[in-house]
């Protein structure tokens, strides 16, 4: 019979059929596990470069704030000093007033309020009790008997505050 098939000739075929499928199998497996890797390694990658943009976000948006601190801080340091340097006017003026000078008074207001504004307060001295942060203890007298702390009984040179730190503490005489 040589017009019918040969069944070890079928079966060759047969094999060489699944063998090529088997191949071609095979290949796109490779291929599918190439792409899985380049897409995990790129994933990985993605993820790295968002943390590391994420984190340079973070560090810029600190570097703004030190940024804005520092430049509140050099704004008010100076008008610390502008402040300190008026001082002396502002004694002056006191004096003059306490001397009976006319027309001292409305200039004498007009600077305190302006400086006030901007952020100058008056060391509390009139029966505070004292605190040597804000006043500076020159005299001292007896205590009387209802005197359990140290109360400040004179003012002799005015004590400053700018923005709540102080600019100069008030000389004082303290009673007790």
């Amino acid at each position: 019979m040589p017009n019918e098939p040969d069944s070890l000739d079928e079966f060759e075929e047969e094999f060489d059929d699944d063998a090529g499928v088997s191949t071609e199998d095979d290949e796109v497996e490779a291929a599918a596990e190439v792409l899985e890797n380049d897409i995990a390694s790129m994933a990985a990658q993605r993820d790295e470069y968002l943390a590391l943009a994420q984190r340079l976000q973070a560090e810029f948006e600190n570097y703004k704030k030190q940024t804005m601190k520092r430049n509140t801080e050099v704004v008010e340091h100076a008008g610390s000093q502008l402040a300190s340097k008026l001082l002396p006017v502002l004694d002056a003026f006191d004096n003059a007033i306490i001397q009976g000078i006319d027309g001292i008074s409305p200039i004498h207001k007009a600077l305190f309020d302006v400086l006030q504004k901007e952020g100058l307060e008056v060391i509390d001295t009139d029966g505070a009790v004292f605190d040597p942060n804000l006043h500076e203890a020159v005299m001292h007298e007896a205590a009387d008997e209802n005197d359990s702390e140290p109360i400040v009984s004179d003012t002799l040179r005015t004590g400053y505050l700018w923005k709540g730190r102080v600019l100069r503490p008030a000389m004082v005489k303290v009673r007790g």
